[in-house]
C-alpha cells in the first residue's frame, strides 16, 4: 500500500494538529496503522497504532490523554489528532503500516511495518 501524509505545520504550545494518512494500492482495511515520529538526532519511535478496525489502540505513554488515532476504511485513510501539544512533540511524524490475518494486532515495533509515507514535519513553539 502507499501511503501519503499530510496536516503538519507550525503550531504554538497548546495548540492541536490533526495529521492525515492516505493509503491507495491495496486493501487498506488489511493493514494495522501506526504514526511514528523522529525528532532531529533521536530514534524514530512509534506514537500510536491502530488495529485493522480500529478494535486496538496502542500509545505512548508521553502522549496518551493528548493524541487520539483513528481510521476510516471507507476512505482509506488514517488520522492523529494531537491535542495540547508540546515543544517536545516536535518531530517529523511518519505513518506506516503493516499487513496482517489478525483484527487486533498492532505492530509495536518499527520492522514490523513494511508500508512507509513520507514525513510530515511538527514544530510547536514554546
Amino acid at each position: 500500500v502507499q501511503l501519503q501524509a499530510s496536516g503538519g505545520g507550525l503550531v504554538q504550545a497548546g495548540g492541536s494538529l490533526r495529521l492525515s494518512c492516505a493509503a491507495s494500492g491495496r486493501t487498506f482495511s488489511n493493514y494495522y496503522m501506526g504514526w511514528f515520529r523522529q525528532a532531529p538526532g533521536k530514534e524514530r519511535e512509534l506514537v500510536a497504532a491502530i488495529s485493522r478496525r480500529g478494535g486496538s489502540i496502542y500509545y505512548t505513554d508521553s502522549v496518551k490523554g493528548r493524541f487520539t488515532i483513528s481510521r476510516d476504511n471507507a476512505k482509506n485513510t488514517v488520522y492523529l489528532r494531537m491535542n495540547s501539544l508540546k515543544p517536545e512533540d516536535t518531530a517529523v511524524y511518519y505513518c506506516a503500516g503493516g499487513d496482517t490475518t489478525k483484527y487486533f494486532y498492532t505492530g509495536k515495533s518499527l520492522d514490523e511495518y513494511d508500508c512507509w509515507g513520507q514525513g510530515t514535519e511538527v514544530t510547536v513553539s514554546s
